[in-house]
């Protein structure tokens, strides 16, 4: 099914396969209809995930199938009970980000997600395309909660930023990210700040993302207008939250896109453009009628 010079895709869908083979099918459906364009932006993510994991890589595939695990408890809940497990981020403190081993399992697996997740994948090709190559000439650029550090290490690869900065509350995070940066092979590396967001900065950025954040907290609305300020005069928002979407520690969810993009506006926001992407191997006509996972992107203006 896939072409010997995507290397590095075969490589790593080998693993995974290896680590879980109960997922062979899914992830058959996945690849099977994927034109060469789209092959060869999974590889290029495959190539980065290779570089990540190094030996490890096994590792990561055998805690993405834990993952998907975790996330189907999850599902089944909110199937039954039609909301999420957790509401309070003491909560998420302290049944997952207080537990080291349990928390490097879930960003291992998240890892791996941009890959088999085709909601996760496109979310990528939307941030790449319509966001970072829309913004000015010396853009000043800031990512809210790096993470895994693929979003930033774009950033800080465009020749025409004049500034790259990630935030964070975690100074293991920061940490995690710099050596997921210089593992990529950045060489200047972005400013990597412990700062927490809520505390009013004065910087301002021309380009602001914040990506898989927002359904991890208690008041929701509240980030957004402290977010709002950090925007210069035509600067933009790049927000992604995924809705109808059970995780060991969302807790935040809307009903439909609808719903969230009113909540953004409420919290002063103009959408200036937006997609809506299915989970794997689902269509969105079935996510919406359903109340399955969607994930949302917002290229936001203040209004």
């Amino acid at each position: 099914m896939i072409s010997e010079k995507f290397s590095d895709l075969r490589t790593v869908v080998a693993a995974q396969i290896d680590a879980f083979p109960d997922h062979k099918k899914f992830l058959d459906r996945r690849l099977r209809d994927l034109n060469e364009a789209e092959f060869q932006a999974l590889d290029e993510l495959a190539s980065h995930i290779v570089k990540l994991t190094g030996n490890r890589l096994p590792i990561f595939a055998e805690d993405y199938a834990w993952l998907c695990a975790e996330q189907l408890s999850e599902e089944l809940f909110f199937r039954r009970n039609g909301h999420y497990r957790l509401s309070t981020f003491k909560d998420a403190y302290e049944q997952v980000y207080s537990n080291k081993e349990y928390m490097t399992r879930y960003m291992n697996g998240l890892l791996m997600t941009q890959l088999w997740w085709s909601n996760h994948t496109g979310v990528m090709q939307y941030y790449r395309s319509e966001f970072l190559a829309q913004n000015p000439e010396r853009y000043t650029h800031l990512e809210i909660g790096p993470g895994h550090g693929l979003f930033l290490y774009f950033a800080a690869g465009d020749p025409r930023a004049s500034s790259v900065t990630g935030w964070d509350i975690s100074e293991a995070s920061i940490a995690l990210t710099r050596e997921a940066l210089l593992t990529l092979g950045i060489e200047a590396l972005p400013n990597l700040e412990l700062q927490d967001f809520f505390k009013a900065p004065t910087a301002r950025f021309d380009s602001v993302v914040f990506s898989e954040v927002l359904e991890h907290m208690e008041n929701p609305q509240d980030a957004l207008r402290v977010i709002r300020p950090l925007l210069t005069e035509n600067g933009r928002l790049f927000l992604n939250m995924p809705i109808n979407s059970p995780a060991p520690d969302h807790l935040f969810n809307a009903d439909s896109p609808d719903e969230l993009k009113k909540f953004v506006e409420d919290a002063g926001y103009t959408v200036e453009r937006s997609c809506y992407l299915p989970a794997t191997n689902q269509s969105l006509e079935m996510s919406l009628r359903k109340k399955m996972t969607i994930s949302c992107v917002f290229v936001l203006r203040r209004a």
